[in-house]
């Protein structure tokens, strides 16, 4: 987390340990996204009735649920005391379960002996070590409302320390939120955390580019492409007007640029940005980094086509790494796999699979230090290439050695369901339907827990688990997946994109196959209206959604009381018709894989 005088954590930094600074501190920084499962409170406790027969008033803080009361607490040197124990338990390696406990005390004292109508600092940054302990034990849910406590703790107008007690705990919480996979949560408390820095410092300052940059970061992963790229405008701006030129914070920014660019398709201006973050890195001495930033170059050089100019950058990119880090270097392999993808794409299978395989044979022995993310992704990358030749079978089990690596992880929700939506996906194409559907079920519902379920991916995702529900002739849930799959990408695509256009045809299809021939009618008008005053009517997908709706037209004339198709008629490729009059009548359904 960016504090107001913080540096990026580099990603191959040894793991933090909790400390009490004098300040509120932050806590380390954002980890993709998972829901890691509650753990229970080291001593719960329940609301009883009283005597009397009146309810016992609920405790007003979350710490005050963990002791009783005690009356030593009110010892305003007690609070200072416990907190020191806190931070000597922890530096000396006895474990977070003690300092845990000194540090609700330390809470709870702070809050009793702070003067009433006086915001105590003192409580907030407890507050903050607090929710930090809980985070390094994986309790994150017990972390969230401590830490919605020590936010409303500081008044801003109060001065600079107020201020920066507030945006530390609005990092602190977006973190936290992060880790339990709460997206949306977790950027507007960023947004909240940025706003109160501005306020706090000003616009250009250095530190509040740092922040920016964060958020910018947090934005991508979101896949919100234009707020992320506005952010890191604002804060290539403000390292220009405070850094050298060829600044390390600026290659960085133009890094991150660079990858917002690649993201929205504009590649000339990604490599644009990269070249200038290259020259940085060369000026200042950092050939690992140069190196890391060949392998984008050749991302990009692969995207425009460039086929030899990617092959030259991987391989500069191959030669540092094998040199500065050794063979075995997860790094090597993260080259290999972009080799691989090449010679796929150029059609030269041998020299790709033997890429793969080398890759493979990395992250089958990794050398210490390297992390199960970085393996389940190198081996979420291969299976992609095996699926792509034809071998679905060696790309799911690759697939779910990946997930096996993350299960435990948190911070991973997100990539899980990204993995079992693949899975999905070729759980279909090898006819597996029950399994696809329970793939794309678990996705979808790991994608609404973590705050997703607005995104064009997940839109996708149920229109995916809608074809699959067809396969299985549950018709009435594919049409309410559909259903919901078009609201979403209308809002996040626009009627013309393509994915929302496949999705019309599905539905339209599932409504025929309803019986609901007037909805059908509607939706392939609406459809055809499209393709000609918008898209053109050179898509070969305009004439079968032309003649299907001219057949619903005749139909419905003909008779009023149209009888329902059956499914198995529709789509069943086992049915009695022969393999050319099935894939014929697919086509003209609409459907759209």
């Amino acid at each position: 987390m960016p504090g107001l005088v913080s540096v990026k954590t580099p990603p191959d930094a040894p793991p933090l340990r909790i400390s009490v600074p004098d300040t509120p501190p932050a806590t380390s920084h954002r980890p993709p996204s998972p829901l890691t499962k509650k753990q229970p409170s080291p001593s719960p406790s329940r609301s009883k009735p009283s005597p009397n027969g009146k309810k016992k008033l609920q405790p007003e803080s979350p710490t005050a649920a963990l002791f009783p009361p005690d009356s030593s607490l009110d010892n305003p040197d007690l609070g200072p005391f416990l907190l020191k124990l806190a931070r000597d338990t922890i530096a000396s390696g006895d474990g977070p379960i003690k300092a845990l406990d000194y540090a609700i005390r330390a809470s709870k004292s702070f809050e009793r002996c702070a003067v009433d109508g006086e915001p105590s600092l003192d409580l907030a940054m407890s507050l903050h070590v607090l929710a930090a302990i809980y985070c390094s034990l994986g309790r994150f849910e017990e972390a969230v409302p401590v830490l919605e406590q020590a936010i409303q703790v500081p008044q801003i107008g109060r001065g600079p320390d107020h201020a920066l007690a507030a945006f530390s705990g609005h990092m602190q919480l977006g973190d936290t939120y992060s880790m339990l996979g709460q997206i949306e949560r977790s950027i507007g408390c960023y947004e909240e955390g940025l706003k109160i820095q501005i306020e706090a410092l000003g616009e250009t300052d250095p530190r509040v580019g740092e922040t920016c940059r964060y958020l910018s970061e947090a934005h991508v992963q979101a896949m919100q492409f234009d707020r992320a790229e506005e952010l890191c405008k604002k804060t290539l701006e403000i390292h220009h007007a405070h850094s050298e030129p060829a600044s390390l914070e600026e290659a960085a920014d133009r890094r991150l640029m660079a990858l917002i660019c690649e993201a929205k398709g504009d590649y000339e201006s990604a490599l644009e940005h990269l070249v200038l973050a290259s020259m940085a890195m060369i000026a200042n001495g950092q050939d690992s980094e140069v190196a890391a930033i060949d392998v984008s170059i050749g991302n990009i050089y692969m995207s425009l086509c460039r086929f030899d100019e990617a092959v030259f950058s991987y391989q500069k990119a191959l030669t540092v790494f094998k040199a500065s880090k050794g063979d075995n270097h997860p790094l090597v392999a993260s080259v290999f796999i972009r080799l691989a993808d090449l010679y796929h794409r150029t059609g030269k299978l041998r020299e790709s699979k033997s890429y793969c395989e080398n890759a493979m044979r990395i992250y089958s022995k990794p050398v210490p230090g390297t992390s199960p993310e970085e393996i389940a992704g190198g081996l979420t990358e291969i299976s992609a290439i095996y699926e792509s030749v034809d071998e679905p079978e060696e790309a799911l089990k690759l697939l779910q050695k990946a997930m096996k690596m993350l299960e435990d992880k948190p911070g991973q929700q997100s990539t899980i369901a990204g993995i079992e939506a693949r899975m999905g996906v070729m759980f279909y194409m090898v006819g597996r339907y029950e399994d696809a559907r329970s793939a794309f079920e678990s996705s979808i519902s790991k994608l609404r827990t973590t705050g997703e379920r607005k995104s064009a991916f997940f839109g996708v995702v149920l229109n995916q688990m809608g074809l699959a529900c067809v396969q299985l002739f549950k018709i009435d849930e594919a049409a309410e997946l559909f259903e919901e799959a078009r609201g979403i990408l209308e809002q996040e695509c626009g009627n013309c994109h393509q994915d929302t256009i496949g999705v019309y045809s599905n539905l339209a299809a599932t409504y025929d196959a309803m019986g609901r021939v007037d909805d059908a009618i509607e939706i392939l008008e609406s459809v055809l209206k499209l393709r000609e005053e918008k898209l053109g009517i050179a898509n070969p997908d305009f004439e079968d959604e032309k003649r299907r709706l001219a057949e619903l037209l005749k139909e419905a004339g003909r008779t009023r009381n149209r009888k329902a198709k059956s499914l198995e008629n529709l789509i069943d490729p086992s049915s009695r018709k022969t393999k050319k009059e099935t894939t014929k009548k697919w086509s003209g359904l609409g459907f759209r894989i």
